[in-house]
């Protein structure tokens, strides 16, 4: 089953982070990373809050699990929300999953960029 992520806050744990060496990296399906199961890995996504963009992802929940999705403003300035959103995973079983992250606008029906990771998780070594 594939399902939209919530807006939890569940507790934090020491993560292996996936983000781009930009604001806004290109990703595309060729972009694969290599998790072990039970570990969490975080993925760090910009975001303007002020025009109204939200990152929302689609995952497989049967191997993939969201343990947190919290916003990290960076801006200074009142009048502006912008910042990084960090989504922490962590797979269930090994498998190979596609994560898929949808940048959405309240007002439009479809989303302006969508990027893609493919999540390869191993077994935990000696299992």
């Amino acid at each position: 089953a594939r399902q939209s992520a919530p807006q939890g806050f569940p507790q934090k744990g020491t993560a292996v982070s996936i983000s781009g060496a930009d604001h806004n990296p290109t990703v595309d399906a060729t972009d694969c990373r290599t998790v072990t199961v039970q570990q969490p890995f975080v993925i760090r996504m910009w975001e303007d809050r002020t025009r109204g963009e939200q990152w929302v992802p689609t995952y497989d929940t049967k191997g993939l699990a969201l343990l947190s999705d919290e916003f990290l403003r960076i801006a200074s300035n009142n009048a502006v929300e912008n910042g990084q959103r960090i989504f922490e995973f962590s797979a269930v079983k090994p498998g190979q999953y596609q994560l898929v992250f949808e940048k959405r606008m309240g007002w439009k029906f479809t989303s302006e960029e969508r990027r893609v990771f493919r999540i390869d998780a191993q077994p935990i070594a000696g299992k």
